[in-house]
Parts: C-alpha cells; sequence; structure tokens
C-alpha cells in the first residue's frame, strides 16, 4: 500500500497519538513536518486540508482526516483487526469515555501543564497543575482493577492518553504518587510497534 501521510510536528503530543497508532499498526507512513514554530499551520495550504489549522492532519490515499482521536477511529476500524476498538455496545463505549477524557480532562490538565513550560503559554500554572493531579489520582484508582485504560487489552483510549500523561513531568506534574499509572505507562511502552515522543529538559525532567 502507499504510504499514510502524516502532517506532524515532533512535539505534539496530539500528533504523536497518530504516529504511535500508525506504528502499532505497522503501517507504512510518510511523515510531513508542519513547522508550527513559523505559524505554518495557519498558511492558506495547511487550513485547506484542516480549517481549524491544527496538527495532526492524516492523508490515507485521499482520504483526509484531522482531530487525533477522530484519526485514531478511523485506524482503529480500518486496519485495527477488531483489536484497539471495540463493536460491541460496552466496550465502544468504555473506550469513548476515555477519548472524551482526553478532549476534556486530560487536554485542561497535564497537556495545557507542558503548554506552559515548553511552549511558554499563558495559564495559570498553580490551578493546571492542581487539575492534573486531581485527574491522576482518579486514573491512578481505576488502573487498580484494570490492565489497560478499557479493560485488559490495550485500545485507542490507551493512546489517546498516553503521550501527555508520559510527558507530564515536563509540565511539572509529578508521576511519583502514582504507581498504577507508572506500571501502565510502562505497559504502553512495551508493545511492539512502540514509539515515544521526544522529551525536552523543562519541568521536572529537567534532572531526568
Amino acid at each position: 500500500m502507499n504510504p499514510i501521510k502524516l502532517y506532524h510536528f515532533p512535539l505534539s503530543g496530539h500528533a504523536h497519538r497518530v504516529q504511535l497508532m500508525l506504528s502499532l499498526l505497522e503501517l507504512p507512513v510518510e511523515i510531513i513536518f508542519v513547522d508550527l514554530a513559523k505559524g505554518a499551520h495557519k498558511q492558506p495550504e495547511f487550513l485547506a486540508i484542516n480549517s481549524f489549522g491544527q496538527v495532526p492532519v492524516l492523508d490515507d490515499n485521499g482520504v483526509v482526516l484531522a482531530d487525533s482521536n477522530a484519526i485514531l477511529v478511523y485506524l482503529a476500524s480500518k486496519y485495527g483487526h477488531g483489536h484497539w476498538l471495540p463493536t460491541d455496545p460496552v466496550g465502544a463505549a468504555r473506550v469513548q469515555r476515555w477519548l472524551s477524557v482526553a478532549a476534556g480532562p486530560l487536554h485542561a490538565g497535564p497537556a495545557t501543564a507542558r503548554l506552559i513550560t515548553v511552549f511558554g503559554a499563558s495559564h495559570n500554572a498553580e490551578d493546571v497543575i492542581a487539575r492534573s493531579h486531581t485527574l491522576l489520582k482518579v486514573i491512578d484508582q481505576e488502573l487498580s482493577n484494570s490492565t489497560y485504560l478499557a479493560g485488559d487489552a490495550p485500545t485507542i483510549a490507551d493512546i489517546s492518553g498516553y503521550t501527555y500523561i508520559a510527558h507530564a513531568p515536563e509540565g511539572n506534574v509529578s508521576l511519583q504518587d502514582y504507581a498504577n499509572v507508572r506500571a501502565w505507562l510502562a505497559r504502553i511502552e512495551a508493545l511492539p510497534g512502540f514509539v515515544g515522543m521526544p522529551r525536552t529538559a523543562v519541568g521536572l525532567q529537567k534532572d531526568a
């Protein structure tokens, strides 16, 4: 098959979600660098493929999709052979719950905390870090009862949640108190085909 095009920025956790999924599915991919620092994502040629001006964007032989969670659903449905997105009502709902968490509390917590330190975003760091720990306590408790977020097998719920949780220390959000979360991250990193996102030397990563 022809390579799937992924419009990507190396330090974008949203883009990394899709890169990771493509790698886990062993799909051929052509990475197209979008220079966010120079505003390439706001230029007319990029806005023509994603009117929101955000990475990632996927081009699967003419099927053009934006939004990382939507792309995960597409990839799992088309190429996952039933392993990454349950089709039964309960399993599908459990995954959707965590996709909503990724788009809501995870974005407002660890992802935003990282935006402050890595990209200089103007948010109240104390509030964002507090929100992050509120979320991590819930996730840690949930993972005391299951191997992965939506059950005993990995799904796109885990891929959607992985990157910003794994990189939470970059936003000064410590994972030290969350043993179940750290064990879950290790399980994701042990999956065949795992690829990580580059870490930056900011936040709690300074001495790592």
